[in-house]
């Protein structure tokens, strides 16, 4: 199995199928695997003494590695039935050292044991979070799970380590921190879980986070320049080679002479339009909810803001909400600082969030309002299609974004999205790369 579905939280390797769910597993009875003996009998999991049965269930697995695979799952847990076969004890032990942390967690007693994980012959514990028989450093569990987990696998563990497992020494010594594997989620966990951090490590995390906000604000920047950097200028050519500046009719042109034997043209110049900047100043307020449930879209509305706060012509306002407002305009070039100012959690109020936009439109026709959330409106669903059916008439250009992220999968409330669309803001769930060719039609 693939991914971090470990009972109660482990990432096993290797192809073939997920193991059953078992949340009771750590109480419950001995586990067995799927599958069924030559004669039709139900398969007990297999210790390391059946390694030479081979029968296999109907999902084509046999016995030896649904074994194998079950105690991979289980961890410790399963010694009692289950030994770790030779090849697995990198595995094991990479996996123990974060995962059986739930176990601990759930006062589930170290060592070798049966149900319970209890030690035969010695009494119960609640041991602490170091992983029993296993001598790592955090450093050296990350180098260990980079070699031996694919990288998607790999990043989700960093995930549940400090999101999940609180397992902060990563963010404490520089080395460390350097060799983790910078992601949106990694960055979305530090986000949810850094008011809960010590102190000590803050300088990690600021770490971590610069490195993802580097790497968005790459991916992102060339998009952000096309879209919004002005309007179409058939007259010059471009060198910046961008679908929606494509110039089918000069290109045309350009390779009328070029055809192979059969008739057919050759296309080798392609050309493509310039783009005119705006001569006039454009006012951009973003709106930004700070509930839990935004985290991603916190990330990349921050990153969004300071990559259209460093173009000419326009002027950025970034406010984040929960059931409070405060205005971070004075950081919006700044998206780390931001984040690391932002504190995610709370109730919601959007409406107070709009009315505030309300207070600082200067020119209406050059303002547009983008608000940022997943629209569970904690305050008056009135009071807020009041406030945006005034911005609206009086001529703001208004959109409501349900998800900004690179997915675009949002939960939303559908009811207040619906009111919204019809009081007159445009709703959807967007990607960054349409936020911004969104913005560029309307700013152009």
């Amino acid at each position: 199995m693939t991914g971090t579905d470990r009972t109660p939280g482990r990432a096993t390797p290797g192809p073939g199928t997920a193991a059953p769910s078992s949340d009771t597993v750590p109480n419950g009875p001995p586990v067995t695997a799927t599958g069924a003996m030559p004669d039709g009998a139900p398969a007990t999991t297999r210790s390391a003494s059946h390694a030479g049965r081979t029968a296999a269930g109907p999902d084509g697995v046999s016995d030896r590695e649904a074994a194998r695979r079950w105690r991979l799952v289980l961890g410790r847990y399963a010694a009692e039935r289950l030994d770790v076969p030779d090849g697995d004890q990198r595995l094991d032990s990479t996996l123990g050292y974060l995962y059986d942390r739930e176990y601990a967690a759930r006062g589930h007693a170290a060592g070798r044991g049966g149900r319970g994980g209890r030690s035969r012959g010695g009494p119960g514990s609640l041991d602490g979070s170091a992983p029993h028989g296993v001598d790592f450093s955090a450093l050296g569990w990350l180098g260990e799970a980079r070699s031996l987990f694919p990288r998607e696998t790999f990043e989700r563990m960093q995930v549940e380590a400090v999101g999940r497992y609180g397992l902060t020494e990563l963010l404490g010594d520089r080395d460390t921190v350097e060799a983790m594997e910078p992601s949106r989620e990694l960055a979305t966990a530090l986000l949810q879980v850094r008011g809960k951090l010590d102190p000590s490590v803050a300088d990690g995390v600021r770490r971590v986070i610069e490195r993802v906000v580097e790497d968005v604000v790459r991916r992102l920047r060339p998009r952000f320049l096309t879209a919004v950097g002005g309007r179409v200028d058939r007259s010059r050519r471009s060198m910046h080679r961008v679908a929606r500046n494509f110039d089918w009719k000069r290109t045309l042109r350009a390779n009328l002479g070029r055809v192979d034997a059969d008739g057919r043209m050759l296309v080798q110049d392609v050309r493509f339009n310039a783009r005119q900047k705006r001569a006039l100043t454009w006012d951009v307020i973003v709106l930004v909810d700070q509930s839990g449930s935004m985290a991603a879209s916190l990330l990349y509305s921050a990153v969004c803001a300071g990559i259209l706060s460093g173009l000419p012509g326009i002027d950025v306002r970034l406010v984040l909400f929960d059931t409070s407002v405060v205005d971070m305009s004075h950081l919006a070039h700044d998206p780390v600082s931001v984040l690391l100012t932002a504190q995610l959690g709370g109730g919601t109020d959007i409406a107070r969030a709009v009315r505030f936009a309300e207070g600082q439109v200067r020119d209406p026709s050059r303002t547009v309002v983008a608000l940022v959330s997943d629209f569970y409106e904690g305050g008056s669903v009135s009071e807020l299609l009041a406030a945006v059916r005034r911005l609206r008439s009086s001529g703001v250009t208004l959109l409501g974004l349900a998800a900004l992220d690179e997915t675009a999968e949002p939960i939303y409330d559908q009811g207040t999205a619906r009111h919204l669309a019809e009081a007159g803001m445009e709703v959807a769930a967007l990607t960054p790369e349409r936020f911004a060719e969104w913005l560029g039609e309307v700013l152009t």
